[in-house]
C-alpha cells in the first residue's frame, strides 16, 4: 500500500506540472504536427531520461550544486538563448513558407531522435525544471527512498506517466486534426508557437538574470 501510495501521489503531482503551458508543449504540438501521434511519447522518453539521469545524481548527494542560484542562474541564461533560436527558427520558416505539411510527411526518421533531444534539451535548460528537482523533487526522493530503491522506482514511474498521459493525448489530438487543416493554418500554428516560445526565452533570460543578480 505504500508503494502504491507513493506511485498515486507522484502520478498526481506530475499532472500539475505536465499541464503547465511551456517549451514543451510547443515541442510536442509542433512535432505532432510533422510527425504524428508519437511526437508526444518520444518527447517525454528524452524529457524522462533526464528526470532519469537527475534522480541517480541526487541520490548520490549532489543537490546543493543544482540548488546553487548561481548554478540555476546559468541554466536560465543558456536555456533562455536556447528557446530564442529555436522560436525564431520556427517564426523564420513560417515566414518564409518554407513548411509544408506535405513536405513533413515525406521526411524519414532522423526527426524521430531530434524530438527525443528536444524534449530532455527544452527541460534541461529550464532553471525551475532544476529547482523543482532540487526541492520538492529532492523531498520526494527522500520520503520515497525509506521505502528503498523500489520507493524510487514507483515514484519515477507515477511520476513519468502523467508526462506520458497527458503529452500523448496532447498529441494524438494535434495529429488527428493536421488532416483538418492546409499549409496555410500549420504555417500560422508555426508562428504562433514559435512567438509562444521566444516569449519563454525572453522569461527564462529574465529568470536566470535575476537570479545571478541575487548570488552576487
Amino acid at each position: 500500500m505504500v508503494l502504491w501510495g507513493i506511485f498515486i501521489s507522484a502520478f498526481l503531482i506530475g499532472f500539475s506540472g505536465a499541464m503547465m503551458p511551456g517549451p514543451m508543449l510547443g515541442v510536442t504540438i509542433d512535432g505532432s504536427l510533422k510527425r504524428g501521434w508519437i511526437a508526444g511519447p518520444l518527447t517525454v522518453l528524452g524529457h524522462g531520461i533526464l528526470e532519469f539521469i537527475l534522480i541517480i545524481i541526487m541520490i548520490l548527494g549532489l543537490k546543493d550544486f543544482f540548488s546553487n542560484p548561481i548554478v540555476a542562474g546559468l541554466i536560465g541564461l543558456i536555456g533562455g538563448v536556447f528557446l530564442a533560436w529555436m522560436g525564431y527558427g520556427m517564426i523564420r520558416s513560417s515566414v518564409n513558407k518554407s513548411v509544408s505539411l506535405e513536405d513533413q510527411r515525406g521526411e524519414n526518421s532522423t526527426g524521430m531522435g531530434n524530438l527525443v533531444l528536444a524534449g530532455a534539451l527544452v527541460s534541461a535548460t529550464n532553471p525551475y525544471f532544476i529547482l523543482w528537482w532540487a526541492s520538492t523533487g529532492m523531498e520526494f526522493i527522500r520520503q520515497s527512498y525509506a521505502s528503498g530503491l523500489i520507493g524510487i522506482f514507483f515514484f519515477f514511474m507515477g511520476h513519468i506517466l502523467s508526462d506520458l498521459v497527458w503529452f500523448s493525448a496532447v498529441s494524438i489530438a494535434f495529429s488527428r486534426g493536421k488532416k483538418l487543416i492546409n499549409d496555410l493554418v500549420y504555417r500560422r500554428i508555426i508562428l504562433l508557437l514559435g512567438i509562444f516560445i521566444i516569449v519563454f526565452s525572453i522569461y527564462f533570460l529574465g529568470s536566470g538574470w535575476k537570479m545571478l543578480l541575487g548570488a552576487i
